[in-house]
């Protein structure tokens, strides 16, 4: 039996049809409704919260294999307690669990935020981790206290595996996380930064994450990272697998100190969160490649879908998802 937290969003979801695909028993974890996820017939769905070790331990009876994907992304300054209290104290309730109730291993799905991801004087790989020098975020931070929660279960003698995603490519909800870029480029949102970042479709993250689980392999972390890109080529592709424009105005280091700030103003009167924040104002500046070769070298039968594949692909599944 599998158990799979945060099964309602990007990546559990898509985990949940790669496992029923592959023949396994899977329970998935859901906090208030039972979603509609295609290709998830026979998942057993249990209510519970990692934040509730009770309910929590209770949907680990039985269970050989854990996936932790629960977490919360943001970086907005309002949400520091909520990225403390589910993504390190939520992670510390599911090692728990996992080494009381003796899971056999545990597949932690971190961030590469948690490893430093402002580093532009060399690619990042697996060997580095956060540093108030080299992160900018709240949410990296606490993704690498989530990691250390992680390696302590080891310590206890439980089998993990960690992956570090960079920027998820999938049909999601287009109102929040990393799928909100397709709804940009949909809208055809002018602006672009030089800024360059890691790339991967969600198809390859769950195949890898897959991969990982169901080897010897354990106390180690993988980079999943597809490719390399400019914002500005990925925003393209979108707008072009949509028939948009793409954008065409550039953002300027100034301009974007400028609009971040005007954004944190504008928040404070309206009471919602913030467009633009000084995190993701800096980050989409920045210059920054990851090495992908260990995952690689450890799986040769792996690989990873051509980026304009996934994109074209995915633009398909928004269109129908919302539809257009």
């Amino acid at each position: 039996m599998i158990l799979i937290t945060g099964a309602t969003g990007l990546v559990g979801s898509h985990l949940i049809q790669q496992l029923v695909q592959e023949g396994k028993s899977v329970r998935a974890l859901y906090r208030s409704t039972i979603p509609s996820i295609a290709g998830s017939e026979g998942v057993e769905w249990v209510k519970g919260d990692i934040l509730d070790t009770s309910s929590l331990e209770d949907a680990m009876q039985q269970v050989d294999q854990v996936y932790h994907c629960a977490a919360i992304v943001s970086f907005h300054p309002s949400q520091k307690r909520a990225l403390n209290k589910t993504n390190i104290e939520g992670t510390a309730n599911v090692v728990n669990a996992c080494i009381n109730l003796g899971v056999k291993k545990l597949l932690f799905v971190s961030s590469v935020a948690a490893l430093g991801r402002i580093r532009e004087d060399q690619p990042i790989d697996e060997t580095m981790n956060w540093t108030p020098e080299t992160s900018n975020s709240e949410y990296g931070k606490t993704k690498f206290m989530a990691e250390l929660e992680v390696w302590r279960g080891m310590g206890e003698g439980l089998d993990i595996a960690i992956v570090n995603p960079v920027i998820i490519l999938g049909a999601g909800n287009w109102d929040g996380g990393s799928s909100g870029i397709f709804k940009s480029a949909y809208n055809e949102f002018p602006w672009y930064t030089e800024g360059v970042s890691g790339f991967v479709d969600v198809k390859d993250l769950v195949r890898a994450m897959t991969l990982i689980m169901q080897s010897p392999v354990s106390g180690e972390r993988f980079i999943i990272s597809g490719a390399n890109n400019a914002y500005r080529d990925v925003f393209t592709m979108i707008a072009r697998g949509f028939n948009k424009k793409p954008p065409y105005k550039k953002v300027t280091p100034l301009l974007a100190e400028i609009v971040w700030r005007l954004e944190a103003l504008k928040a404070k009167f309206t009471g919602r969160n913030p467009l633009l924040t000084k995190e993701t104002a800096r980050t989409a500046q920045a210059k920054v490649t990851f090495n992908n070769t260990k995952l690689l070298k450890k799986f040769p039968e792996f690989s990873y879908i051509p980026l304009e594949q996934s994109i074209s692909r995915i633009c398909t599944e928004m269109l129908k998802k919302n539809g257009i």
